[in-house]
């Protein structure tokens, strides 16, 4: 404790001295003349210099302000900070730092509303929500419909929550990386990889419009987990019999049931089966034409239909003919059914890691081979696209050949079925 000063026998109060402020001799004012200022009954401003004003108001509380031109001509006042927590050697640099950067970058000086604002609209204009929407609107003009509203259904699922209101220049790999890893741990392999590659593209387009300079997800795939061979899984040729007998007696989803059993006769890949429209068959030809945007090498294909994939697609039509889908979803007819529904089918029917949609390829593969077709005419059925095929892809190369072999196949997989379950054969 300190001890008390006494003079002339009485103890003396110190106080701080008062400053008014018609007192004020020089600028800039000086630390002594900012502590002692005194308040007046009115909010007042001593200029201290370079645009900078010392604002006192009626309770004693002290700040600093900007006095500055806006970009409409009209004068206005940028907070700089309140003293003592920001001295006046702090506030004028403060005022030299702002002046320069908006000298430099011929910007006019903003108040924090402004800047504020200008921030949010420089978010909005770059949201990757807007950007992948500007990208939507270009590209849907060489899609089908169907396919837009897949692409849109995909962003709007998994992306948009995440970093739609973000400005897609500070989306870093690493956060698109977790989003993927997200989805796969979710099993939605097949998703997660078109969903990828559609925001891939998205920053392609922000690349050729000047509006970004590199793309956060390129070569991201590298560094993701591959689908699980499970989706690939399929039976063998003495199993098949007990397969086919289970999707003719399964009691689910009929729909479904004869999605799985078109893809037995087809055996196209799942997506192009499940994302079918009706304009794309023709019955008295007996021809399917899958356009090459649905296609995963982005080729025109033409399937052969036997008589018994006619007989399906008939009973199909009875139930979703209306429709402009084959297999439209259960809400929103104008979007295909779940890219899981037949694979969930296999499962209920008790074949969970043993055969998934993608594996009637491999099994039709196996057989078509085995008795001696072409490996050519197989590849071109399957849509492989090779070079040994003349090294130029055609959609009705063998197609003669081919709708030979696939009523071949579809009378194979008859005679596979035991007698007595013959008289109802696929």
């Amino acid at each position: 404790m300190y001890a008390p000063v006494y003079a002339t026998g009485k103890i003396e109060q110190r106080h701080t001295s008062t400053m008014k402020r018609q007192d004020i001799k020089r600028t800039p004012l000086a630390d002594s003349v900012l502590a002692s200022l005194e308040p007046e009954p009115s909010i007042y401003r001593v200029h201290d210099g370079n645009g900078l004003y010392f604002r006192v108001k009626p309770t004693g509380h002290k700040s600093w302000e900007l006095r500055y031109k806006k970009a409409n001509g009209k004068w206005s006042w940028l907070g700089i900070g309140t003293y003592p927590e920001i001295t006046g050697a702090n506030a004028r640099r403060k005022v030299r730092q702002i002046q320069t950067e908006a000298q430099e970058n011929n910007t006019p000086i903003l108040s924090k509303r402004e800047q504020k604002e200008a921030e949010e609209e420089h978010n909005t204009k770059n949201a990757f929500e807007a950007l992948a929407l500007e990208w939507l609107d270009n590209r849907k003009r060489s899609w089908q419909k169907a396919h837009e509203k897949r692409v849109f259904s995909g962003l709007s699922h998994h992306v948009f929550p995440v970093f739609g209101k973000r400005n897609f220049l500070e989306i870093t790999p690493m956060e698109w990386m977790k989003l993927f890893q997200g989805m796969q741990e979710k099993g939605v392999y097949e998703q997660s990889k078109k969903v990828r590659r559609n925001c891939a593209e998205i920053y392609i387009f922000a690349k050729i419009t000047g509006r970004a300079l590199y793309n956060p997800l390129e070569g991201l795939h590298r560094f993701l987990d591959s689908k699980p061979s499970e989706n690939y899984s399929h039976v063998t040729v003495e199993q098949l019999p007990d397969l086919i007998g289970a999707i003719r007696s399964y009691s689910g989803d009929e729909l479904v049931q004869l999605g799985v059993r078109l893809l037995l006769l087809t055996f196209v890949r799942p997506s192009e089966l499940r994302e079918a429209v009706w304009s794309e068959f023709d019955f008295k030809k007996k021809l399917w034409s899958i356009p090459a945007a649905r296609m995963k090498k982005r080729r025109d294909h033409v399937v052969p239909l036997s008589r018994q994939a006619i007989h399906a697609l008939e009973e199909l039509q009875s139930m979703s003919g209306k429709y402009q889908l084959l297999f439209p979803g259960r809400k929103d007819k104008t979007i295909p059914l779940s890219n899981t529904a037949f694979n969930m089918a296999l499962r209920r029917m008790g074949y969970q890691g043993q055969q998934t949609g993608h594996g009637f390829r491999h099994i039709a593969s196996t057989i078509l081979r085995e008795q001696g077709f072409p490996r050519d005419h197989v590849e071109a059925q399957l849509a492989h696209v090779e070079g040994g095929v003349s090294g130029v892809y055609n959609k009705a190369i063998y197609l003669e050949q081919r709708k030979e072999m696939m009523q071949w196949y579809a009378d194979k997989l008859d005679s596979l079925i035991a007698p007595i379950r013959k008289i109802n054969a696929l």
